[in-house]
């Protein structure tokens, strides 16, 4: 399954489909991209982040940039955590109506990383996007600390 920015879907048209038809036998809920609120507003926080970033590069002062990166980390964080919970309520809250029960099984797959649960094997890695986050972070800081060290010597 791939998680985009405003959708989830994967290799093929019915990959969504048969993770559902997969979780409903342990009484996972169905995953109904239209019912995430994410997937509807995040992309307009993406361009928030980006708009307020080339706003700061035009203030061109030191606390813009670390505030700008503050803040970006700060959401970068808070996306982690409310996918966790999302992941967490999917694995966690199972139907006691489920075809399959095993008593005591979470089926919560990793946040990052890769975990056997029963006998397949789950991987969340991040994508390229993921990979632009974190050179934003490490662009972020170097604008910082190179404007700070310039300021500092004027």
């Amino acid at each position: 399954m791939h998680i985009w920015i405003n959708k989830i879907g994967g290799e093929n048209p019915a990959t969504l489909q048969n993770i559902n038809i997969l979780n409903h036998y342990v009484g996972m809920k169905y995953i109904e991209p239209e019912s995430i609120p994410e997937l509807k507003y995040f992309q307009y926080v993406i361009i928030g982040v980006m708009a307020l970033g080339l706003l700061m590069s035009i203030v061109d002062r030191p606390w813009g940039y670390l505030s700008w990166l503050l803040l970006f980390v700060v959401l970068c964080a808070l996306g982690l955590y409310d996918f966790y919970l999302w992941e967490y309520d999917y694995g966690h809250n199972l139907s006691d109506d489920a075809p399959i029960k095993i008593p005591g099984a979470s089926f919560q797959p990793p946040l990052i990383g890769s975990k056997m649960i029963l006998n397949f094997q789950a991987v969340s890695l991040p994508h390229i996007s993921g990979y632009f986050v974190g050179l934003s972070i490490v662009l972020g800081f170097l604008a910082w600390r190179l404007k700070l060290k310039k300021t500092s010597h004027v």
